[in-house]
């Protein structure tokens, strides 16, 4: 389910609404918000010619959900009630290898067989499965993930309520696409669900769903409906149009995330719930250290305090310092998708934080605005293999913008594509990001409310696009 559909918008959404605020006990809400996400989790697998609510393949994938969230809720409890530390790690690791487990089956079994069949000559079988990739299984994997560490390190205690550990886990508005969040980071806002509605929050998240569904439906997806054809045929293009095709689709990735973003904000507020902010602006970075404190927080952040940290950070010299930076966007980048694309991408931003750490001193002094345009161009750069489908794109795309290929028929630039992308491109850098907005929330802007939603409605056209990080 896409919260840009007609089944979302005028049917799921406002019965979990209602159901919520009707319900009086902390028990009664976590119990709704539990039943609520795992049907909107399994709806992906519903097939449209077979409504019955019950098919197994409706249910299918939900059982991963289920098993790993009850594993990390008992890991949770066993390392809580555990006075010896090396029992605490054991618990902790093996509820870690369990969801590491699954997830590298799930996403990357066949990726590493074929890689070893590649390297081998041949003489290790190719194996290949017929597997789904489950639809969010990398961002409930870091939920469940967190949950244990921070249990196993003290800063949170385990909660003896397996239905809010599962209104956490499961909670819709970010259970298939983030923002990542840690028990710790919404844990007193579960604990006081049953508080009585504030009227301020909920017209705040509906300023906040508004603006997602905006950029999703309105910019993100306009963009995408020229750059996806030009793509298709990325040996017709030229220097111009590869440019172009590389400058939308970055601003494509970030109306479509950042949309989904403030819509999974929005519907917390919704009902109460605090989700912290994803984005923070991030073409407007000056160097690339500060783009990742700007852009995706949620899983760079992640990748800090579970991953960078951990290796050993900065604390044991210059040379460890730059391989645990590498090894952290490696598998960052791996964590993004199942193929040597994303690899080369969180190779290539890996490489580029090294850079900017060593000459930070230096460009610092460039004017703000030399140093933020030069590394929005770099970053346009490094979307081409993120967004590339295969090696042989990745090249001719890149060689296309050199001017180093000649196309196979000329494409001539869309003028919609361009004008898209300069529309995109200014409010980028015009507007601010939508937590530094002030949205009007009095009942008078409801019908200006209602006449934008209705307008961005008409761009939805009944043919709801997926958001780009439901494959990962």
């Amino acid at each position: 389910m896409v919260f840009n559909s007609n089944i979302f918008l005028f049917g799921f959404l406002p019965v979990v609404f209602c159901l919520f605020w009707l319900a009086r006990t902390k028990q009664q809400r976590y119990v709704l918000l539990t039943i609520s996400g795992f049907i909107f989790y399994s709806y992906w697998n519903w097939k449209e010619e077979n409504f019955q609510l019950m098919h197994l393949a409706a249910w299918k994938y939900t059982f991963l959900l289920f098993f790993s969230s009850i594993v990390s809720f008992c890991s949770g409890l066993l390392i809580q009630g555990a006075e010896d530390r090396s029992k605490k790690r054991l618990f902790m690791i093996v509820s870690i290898c369990v969801d590491l487990g699954v997830l590298a089956y799930f996403k990357y079994f066949n990726f590493l067989a074929g890689t070893l069949h590649t390297l081998s000559g041949g003489a290790i079988p190719d194996v290949v499965h017929q597997i789904v990739l489950p639809v969010g299984i990398s961002f409930y994997t870091f939920h469940t993930m967190s949950y244990v560490i921070d249990v196993a390190s003290g800063k949170v205690r385990a909660t003896r309520n397996v239905f809010e550990y599962f209104a956490y886990v499961t909670l819709f508005s970010q259970l298939v696409a983030g923002p990542i969040v840690r028990f710790r980071q919404i844990e007193s806002d579960l604990e006081h669900i049953d508080n009585k509605p504030q009227y301020d929050n909920m017209a705040l998240g509906l300023g906040y769903f508004l603006v997602g569904f905006v950029k999703k439906v309105m910019i993100a997806d306009s963009i995408a409906h020229y750059v996806d054809p030009l793509l298709l045929s990325y040996h017709s293009l030229t220097i111009s149009s590869a440019w172009l095709c590389a400058l939308g689709y970055t601003l494509q990735i970030y109306f479509d995330f950042s949309g989904y973003s403030d819509m999974a904000i929005g519907l917390g507020l919704l009902l109460g719930l605090h989700i912290p902010i994803n984005f923070n602006s991030p073409y407007k970075a000056q160097g690339f250290q500060d783009f990742w404190r700007r852009w995706h927080i949620s899983l760079s952040s992640w990748l800090r305090d579970y991953l960078y940290i951990p290796l050993g950070g900065n604390r044991k010299g210059k040379l460890r310092m730059n391989a645990n930076l590498m090894a952290t966007m490696l598998l960052g980048g791996l964590w993004h998708g199942v193929s040597w694309m994303f690899v080369l991408w969180g190779g290539l931003h890996g490489l580029l934080l090294i850079i900017d750490r060593t000459i930070h001193p230096y460009y610092s002094k460039a004017p703000a605005l030399a140093q933020r345009w030069l590394t929005f161009l770099v970053i346009i750069v490094t979307w081409v293999p993120f967004r590339a489908k295969t090696w042989d794109m990745c090249v001719w795309w890149l060689k296309a913008m050199a001017g180093m290929v000649k196309p196979d028929v000329h494409v001539q630039v869309s003028l919609n594509l361009a004008v898209l992308c300069l529309i995109a491109f200014v409010l980028v850098n015009a507007l601010p990001e939508t937590h530094e907005m002030k949205l009007p929330m009095r009942l008078r802007w409801a019908v200006v409310y209602a006449a934008i939603f209705f307008i961005a409605y008409l761009f939805m056209n009944n043919t709801p696009s997926v958001f780009l990080y439901y494959q990962f």
